[in-house]
């Protein structure tokens, strides 16, 4: 995690203004302009009408910290203006770094894997001897028990499906039986629609 850095512009002075004439009414622009321009006639400013602020950056601290002193709390067009020193605010570096080499990995694969890697070994299969030999014991139409029923848990079983003949047998009955035919859904009668 990154550490907050807040480095505080000494140059540049941020006015909190409650009046809206400042950012609509060219006059009032003037107006407020001539306060600053007092200090420093080489000022700028930026207006950030959503946020009721306005950045002010002098050539000198100096200048800046001279605006603020005489200028702070003072008031403007019936209302209080307040000054505060511009902050910017540093969070790592300035620039989106790239990620770490375990996560590139992850993204997408290199033409060679990275130094140190090596290939995961699959772990062995559980076999269950027990179960084969049960199942082996029993014949078409068994069933075995794996697991005994419990108050919180079902029973587990094992059925063993019957035999090729039974199926065969169960073939010739199908043919047998005759097809099911398909009613076809007969269509609703056309009636025009009447508009009166």
């Amino acid at each position: 995690m990154h550490v907050r850095n807040f480095n505080y512009s000494v140059s540049a002075l941020v006015a909190c203004v409650a009046s809206s004439d400042v950012f609509s009414d060219s006059e009032a622009r003037a107006k407020f302009e001539a306060l600053f321009r007092a200090f420093d006639q080489d000022v700028s400013f930026q207006y950030f009408r959503s946020f009721r602020r306005v950045r002010i950056t002098f050539g000198s601290a100096l200048a800046a910290a001279a605006a603020r002193l005489h200028l702070h709390r003072t008031p403007f067009l019936g209302r209080e203006m307040k000054l505060y020193f511009a902050q910017t605010l540093h969070i790592g570096s300035p620039h989106l770094a790239p990620p770490s080499p375990d996560k590139q990995f992850l993204i997408s694969p290199p033409a060679s894997p990275p130094v140190g890697w090596k290939q995961v070994e699959d772990a062995t299969p559980v076999i269950n001897y027990d179960l084969l030999y049960a199942i082996s014991k029993l014949g078409p139409g068994d069933k075995y028990e794996l697991h005994a029923a419990t108050d919180s848990t079902p029973s587990v079983v094992v059925h063993v499906c019957e035999s090729e003949e039974d199926e065969e047998e169960d073939e010739t009955e199908r043919t047998r039986r005759p097809k099911p035919k398909i009613v076809q859904t007969r269509r609703p009668e056309y009636r025009p629609l009447h508009l009166r």
